[in-house]
C-alpha cells in the first residue's frame, strides 16, 4: 500500500459548518411552508446546493421554474454567507491541523474536495487556504457525490493516482464517491452510517496519520 496524497472534504471534516447550513436551509424551507429538521439536514450532507433545494421542494411537493430555483438557492447562500461572516480559526475541528502537519511532513500532497461553493472563503477565514495544494469546490465539477468526479478532479490536480490517495469524508455519499473512484475512504463520524468506508474514526483527536494508514492496511487484509 503506497500513499502519496490526501484529499479532505470540508464540511464536517475540516470545519463544522453543518449548523450554519441547517439554519439557512431551515429558513428556506420554512419560507416555502415545508418542515425541516435535523434528519432532513443529515440527508443533505455532501449534497450540492441545487440538489439540496430539490430535496426540500420534493418534500413539500412544490414545483418551481428553473429561474425560481436559482433565486431560492441564491437567497439561501446569501443567508449562509451572512451566518459564516465571523468564522475564524477557532472553528477548525480538533486534530485537523495536526493531521495536516503530519501529511505535509510525510511529503504527501494535500487537496480539498468539497461540494461547497464557499470553500475558498471558509478556508481563508480559518487561515487554512495555504495548506492545500489544490482545491476542488462546488464551482469545479458537474456531477455531485456519490459520483467520484470531485475527487478524481482533485487527484488529477495533484497529479496522483486514486489508488495512492486517502479521502476523508463525513457523508455516506462522499464515502461512496471515494470508493467508486478507487480511493481509500476514511469516514469521519458514525460507523453505522459510514460503514462502506475502509475505516471509520470519530474525529482526528488522539489519532495519527500513521495509525490511520495501518488501520486501512488491516481492513484491506481482512
Amino acid at each position: 500500500m503506497k500513499i502519496t496524497a490526501c484529499i479532505f472534504d470540508l464540511d464536517g471534516v475540516i470545519v463544522d459548518t453543518a449548523g450554519y447550513h441547517f439554519q439557512a436551509w431551515k429558513q428556506t424551507a420554512e419560507n416555502l411552508g415545508v418542515s425541516f429538521d435535523e434528519h432532513d439536514n443529515e440527508q443533505l450532507k455532501g449534497v450540492g446546493r441545487m440538489d439540496s433545494l430539490n430535496y426540500i421542494l420534493d418534500k413539500g411537493n412544490i414545483s418551481k421554474t428553473e429561474a425560481e430555483k436559482k433565486q431560492l438557492a441564491h437567497d439561501k447562500n446569501e443567508h449562509y454567507k451572512t451566518l459564516i461572516t465571523n468564522m475564524d480559526a477557532s472553528e477548525i475541528l480538533p486534530g485537523v491541523v495536526s493531521i495536516l502537519d503530519q501529511a505535509e511532513k510525510a511529503g504527501y500532497k494535500i487537496a480539498l474536495g468539497s461540494a461547497s461553493k464557499n470553500a475558498r472563503m471558509i478556508l481563508k477565514k480559518t487561515g487554512l487556504i495555504d495548506r492545500f495544494e489544490f482545491i476542488v469546490d462546488g464551482n469545479g465539477f458537474i456531477n455531485g457525490k456519490p459520483d467520484p468526479e470531485v475527487f478524481l478532479n482533485g487527484a488529477k490536480g495533484l497529479n496522483v493516482s486514486p489508488s495512492e490517495t486517502i479521502v476523508f469524508e463525513d457523508s455516506l455519499k462522499g464515502v461512496q464517491a471515494a470508493i467508486s473512484g478507487g480511493f481509500y475512504a476514511v469516514g469521519i463520524g458514525a460507523p453505522e452510517i459510514l460503514k462502506e468506508a475502509h475505516i471509520v474514526i470519530n474525529d482526528f483527536k488522539n489519532i495519527t496519520l500513521t495509525n490511520i494508514i495501518i488501520k486501512i492496511q488491516q481492513a484491506i487484509i481482512k
